[in-house]
């Protein structure tokens, strides 16, 4: 089978690697639509341990089911996710499942850039949904994106009529400020890039903000004289999360989406914190009710994704995908057909 192997964002290889074999309790997935993600081009975390295999953000066709596995049968139309927790341990059970031991050992085989993948036990039990009719292959592969997304606004305590400012309106930013309109929130997108703010813009954001060091002015302007309740953050980028706390208003909330680079520093205002009860959280990957709760969001057409791809490519234009989500100046979600 065809699989496309990372060594750098540069260079994105078609390599022919043998077909995964499956254990009873195991699904051999065909992989018909699988996105990639900002992640995936994240160089800092991911090049130290390349050549890798990547992919996540997949929806397929069950080529195989194990003699074990009874909730899906070849032909099923599924979305699976790569990574699930225990539900069971202390760090579960306190509500944080994403930083279960399991969650983090547990990947596809070989990845979601590959013409099929072995999907292990722990995500057929815990991580695998039947694609509701009407929901394409494409829809199905945000239902991961999508639900890290829902996770980190249930961390950030999102509701109906607050103020939201969205940092970086990439694909991750753009989910955000779907979901938050979906909720009943206003949302304001900021970014360095036009192609991103009027892509934001074309979205519903109540106004499209350009970085700068008058940010906390000019969102004052456009929102009524104050700063926002919640203030997500879905860029890297060091200037934009220094300033992060400096546009939310006192008692609100900022949710750091995007991490910034392995072993960088970021400075906090600690007593402007303090004095503003102003509330600093993060949120990492999803699971269990979050991943059902995408897809239905997706369903039922309350958080559109169709609109939000900007590029559909072959296996073979892996490379060029990769290129189009490093640069992120032209494109929004980039998405592979393994299965042709």
């Amino acid at each position: 089978m065809r699989v496309a192997v990372y060594h750098s964002n540069s260079d994105v290889r078609i390599e022919e690697r043998e077909r995964p074999r499956i254990a009873p309790d195991e699904v051999l997935l065909r992989i018909e639509a699988s996105g990639i993600c900002g992640s995936d081009v994240f160089e800092a975390y991911r090049r130290q341990r390349a050549p890798l295999i990547l992919g996540h953000e997949v929806a397929g066709v069950v080529a195989e089911a194990g003699e074990e596995v009874t909730a899906f049968r070849p032909g099923d139309r599924v979305f699976a996710t790569h990574h699930v927790p225990c539900f069971e341990c202390p760090r579960c059970r306190s509500g944080h499942p994403s930083t279960c031991e399991l969650l983090r050992s547990t990947r596809f085989d070989p990845g979601g850039f590959a013409e099929f993948a072995r999907v292990p036990a722990p995500q057929v039990r815990r991580g695998m949904l039947a694609l509701p009719d009407g929901v394409s292959f494409e829809e199905g592969s945000f239902v991961e994106p999508l639900a890290c997304v829902v996770q980190g606004q249930r961390f950030a305590s999102l509701a109906a009529g607050h103020s939201v400012v969205v940092v970086g309106s990439g694909l991750s930013g753009l989910l955000h400020l779907r979901l938050a309109r979906a909720a009943g929130a206003r949302v304001y997108a900021v970014d360095v890039s036009s192609f991103r703010l009027e892509a934001a813009t074309r979205r519903g954001a109540e106004a499209a903000l350009p970085a700068g060091e008058d940010l906390p002015a000019r969102l004052r302007s456009a929102n009524g004289g104050r700063l926002a309740d919640r203030v997500i953050v879905c860029t890297a980028a060091a200037a934009a999360q220094r300033q992060a706390t400096a546009l939310a208003e006192p008692g609100g909330t900022v949710l750091f989406f995007a991490p910034c680079n392995p072993g960088e520093t970021v400075p906090l205002p600690l007593f402007d914190l303090w004095r503003d009860e102003i509330t600093v959280t993060f949120s990492y990957a999803a699971s269990g009710d979050d991943l059902a709760a995408a897809l239905e969001l997706i369903r039922s057409g309350r958080v559109p994704v169709a609109d939000l791809i900007s590029h559909r490519l072959p296996l073979e234009e892996a490379a060029r995908g990769f290129a189009l989500t490093a640069r992120g100046v032209e494109s929004l979600k980039v998405i592979l057909y393994p299965a042709g």
